[in-house]
């Protein structure tokens, strides 16, 4: 299996902090991606904050964000933003990323069953497939495609 889980943590502000931090303390590096730079007018508060980033040095990743916006708590520990976008307020969750859509598919699946969905698996602005569903136990699971280097 080409499947690996790497820690996806939530910020509120600090995202990028650690992914620097995480990286220098392994010897890698951080790549961070603003909400900006996914689309958001950079003068709305929080653009600069990030949407998608990472921290690698060889087999260790770990990917991180900053949870946007104020929220209210829903079932299931997912949150829902004045915007009606829902995400998780987990501390943190695993990330699943696979080299194809076909086997990212078949994770989500297998975690389907009895699950709360928090976001569809579709194609998105940084990858041909990305989902997040809070599994029976009430773990929460992210899938990607890993995009070509």
């Amino acid at each position: 299996m080409t499947t690996s889980p790497v820690i996806h943590l939530n910020f509120a502000g600090q995202a990028r902090a650690a992914l620097e931090f995480y990286a220098a303390a392994f010897g890698g590096q951080a790549i961070v991606r603003t909400y900006a730079e996914f689309g958001m007018p950079a003068e709305l508060p929080g653009a600069d904050r990030v949407v998608w980033g990472l921290a690698a040095a060889g087999g260790f990743r770990v990917m991180a964000y900053d949870i946007p916006g104020a929220t209210t708590s829903l079932h299931g520990g997912a949150t829902r933003r004045e915007n009606g976008v829902t995400i998780t307020e987990q501390a943190f969750f695993v990330a699943l990323s696979s080299p194809t859509l076909e086997e990212a598919t078949a994770n989500w699946e297998r975690l389907l069953e009895g699950a709360t969905i928090v976001e569809p698996l579709a194609a998105s602005e940084w990858s041909a497939g990305f989902g997040m569903l809070t599994d029976k136990f009430g773990v929460t699971w992210t899938f990607d495609v890993t995009p070509a280097a």
